[in-house]
């Protein structure tokens, strides 16, 4: 019975970082399409938001296979 949740954990792992990152990006996507309207130099700084959140799914991915990696 148990054994039926690892895999289950796993999932629920990865898709809570997914979901998380998918809803920082947007509102992090608008806000910096705004902002490059008014100030294009602005480019590098809009960059870097947008790709932080996306550690928050590697470290998920992570906690997911060392969920599987234990589990059995």
């Amino acid at each position: 019975m148990d054994a039926m949740w690892i895999p289950i954990a796993a999932a629920v792992a990865i898709a809570g970082t997914a979901l998380a990152t998918a809803w920082a990006q947007s509102r992090i996507g608008a806000a910096a399409a705004a902002a490059l309207a008014e100030k294009p130099e602005l480019r590098t700084t809009a960059v870097l938001m947008i790709a932080i959140p996306e550690t928050m799914v590697v470290l998920g991915f992570v906690v997911a296979v060392l969920i599987l990696l234990r589990g059995g």
